[in-house]
C-alpha cells in the first residue's frame, strides 16, 4: 500500500515539476525585461533538479542525485554570472 502511495506521489510530483517547467521556460522565452529572463532561468534550473531528484527517488539509482548536485551548482553559478552582467555590465572585473 505504502509503495503505491510513494509511486504515484513521485509521479504526481513529476507531472507538476514538468509544469513548472513549461512555465519558467515561457518566462524565459517571452519575459518582457532581462531580469525576468534571468529569474525564469533560474526557476528552470530549480525544476530540473527536482526533477532529477524524483527521478533518482523513483528508480532508487545514486546517478540522478549526483546529476542533480551538479545541475544546482550550474544553476547558481549561471544566475550569478547573468544578475551581475545585468548589474554591472560585465562578469568578470
Amino acid at each position: 500500500m505504502s509503495s503505491v502511495v510513494l509511486t504515484w506521489s513521485v509521479v504526481i510530483a513529476q507531472v507538476m515539476l514538468a509544469l513548472a517547467m513549461a512555465c519558467a521556460a515561457y518566462r524565459m522565452l517571452v519575459g518582457p525585461r532581462a531580469q525576468d529572463r534571468v529569474l525564469g532561468l533560474d526557476t528552470l534550473y530549480v525544476n530540473a533538479m527536482l526533477l532529477m531528484l524524483t527521478v533518482g527517488i523513483r528508480t532508487g539509482t545514486d546517478v540522478y542525485f549526483e546529476a542533480a548536485l551538479v545541475i544546482a551548482l550550474l544553476g547558481f553559478v549561471g544566475t550569478v554570472a547573468l544578475s551581475k552582467f545585468l548589474m554591472r555590465g560585465e562578469v568578470i572585473e
